[in-house]
């Protein structure tokens, strides 16, 4: 006959195996959600566009943002990070990133939304290259499951531009 402790052992060993094969299952079914996320995201206003005194061009914009992300959630989703960034090119730098808004998305039903608001963080650049720049505004998201790995994802949103002249 078996002792209390090697059937314990082997009732606990069995209870973790099939957790961690519903966990992968579960995660793996992740695989067959096909998001479709849609955004939109008007400059309403550039509040200033400046020259810092240390020589750094600074913007401010008035935006709506408005999203729907609801088909990123599914019953595997804790919650999903999202945040605006503007991207642009310098003589420098290919790509240059700065993140204008963010939020955590909570739930399906806070999903859906819209945000009229100025950047939440610093549109600086280090140096003089924002005047008369082309510039995308992206969206940019990362879904965090309860179980399994993360993935992001992101919209692009072309055709903006920065005046020449400082204001």
């Amino acid at each position: 006959m078996h002792s209390f402790g090697y059937r314990a052992n082997a009732l606990l060993t069995f209870s973790v195996t099939i957790l961690a094969i519903m966990c992968t299952m579960g995660s793996l079914s992740d695989n067959f959600n096909n998001p479709t996320p849609t955004s939109e995201v008007q400059v309403l206003n550039i509040n200033w566009f400046q020259k810092q005194p240390n020589g750094n061009d600074e913007v401010s914009l008035t935006l709506n943002v408005s999203a729907n992300l609801q088909s990123m959630f599914t019953w595997n989703t804790k919650q999903v990070f999202v945040f605006l960034a503007a991207e642009y090119e310098t003589p420098k730098n290919n790509l240059n990133q700065v993140s204008l808004w963010d939020g955590i998305i909570p739930s399906k039903e806070h999903a859906k939304f819209w945000i009229h608001t100025t950047n939440k963080y610093r549109f600086t650049d280090q140096g003089s290259n924002l005047r008369g720049k082309d510039f995308n505004l992206t969206l940019h998201w990362h879904v965090m499951p309860k179980t399994g790995k993360m993935f992001e994802d992101k919209i692009v949103m072309t055709g903006y531009r920065l005046p020449q002249e400082y204001r």
